[in-house]
């Protein structure tokens, strides 16, 4: 099956500070492909660089075959990438609808009349409450981002994201900070969207990984040292070395 995202050799510094090493990484379509790596491994970066928000010092990534290295981040977000973050970036004084709207009017790249909410407009309503419905916030679209639960605000997160037609999904640590029961939650949901989209999923939740991924990608100090699936690489020596003894 071919690539719909693709890493080709990226190389990133700061400095002295190598952050990506020659990683060449793919995702395709359908997948669940789950990167996970000790915190410093630079997961968060080659993220960025993979979404537009941090330029390579060398390689390139590809989009349903299309080098887009030197496209925005909002130019790939229209060609099908969509992000969620580590920290939220929703509105919290806004309604988990006008959230979703923005998110959708942004895709659509529609303006707004002046002093229109975007929760107002029927041609970005529609869509909004249908990503909302598709993450279980159905009845929660007038409760601001900021009164809803932690859970709740990364299944918003995720419609958000949904919101804009993607055809890739980078998720980055979307059960950071959750208790059992909500993890829970997004591991059933993240589970419902597997096969519909392709998707990168950044996490530390290795028993969420496992339960989730078709494949896996270890990054230690910015390079790739395994790839393959959860049964390879939990059972790979250099991947228990490299964690030094965390369970993996």
């Amino acid at each position: 099956m071919s690539a719909i995202l693709a890493a080709e050799g990226l190389r990133r510094a700061f400095g002295a500070l190598a952050v990506t090493r020659d990683v060449t990484l793919t995702v395709r379509a359908g997948e669940v492909h789950a990167l996970i790596g000790p915190n410093g491994a630079g997961k968060s970066s080659l993220i960025a660089q993979l979404a537009g928000t941090l330029a390579p010092d060398a390689g390139r990534v590809r989009l349903d075959g299309s080098d887009v290295t030197h496209l925005p981040a909002h130019a790939r977000a229209r060609r099908g990438l969509a992000r969620t973050f580590q920290v939220s970036a929703l509105v919290g004084p806004m309604t988990a609808l006008e959230n979703t709207a923005l998110a959708v009017q942004a895709h659509e790249r529609r303006p707004l009349a002046p002093f229109r909410r975007a929760a107002g407009d029927a041609a970005l309503e529609g869509p909004a409450r249908a990503a909302l419905a598709s993450v279980g916030l159905a009845g929660r679209e007038a409760t601001p981002a900021e009164a809803l639960s932690h859970g709740e605000r990364r299944a918003l997160e995720l419609a958000c994201a949904l919101a804009s037609s993607p055809r890739v999904l980078l998720l980055d640590e979307p059960l950071a900070g959750m208790g059992h029961e909500e993890g829970r939650r997004i591991v059933a949901l993240l589970a419902g969207l597997k096969g519909r989209f392709a998707i990168l999923l950044v996490e530390h939740d290795m028993d969420a990984v496992f339960a989730l991924a078709d494949r896996v990608s270890v990054l230690v100090a910015g390079r790739i040292i395994a790839s393959g699936s959860p049964q390879a690489v939990r059972a790979d020596p250099a991947v228990r070395a490299a964690y030094l003894g965390e369970d993996v």
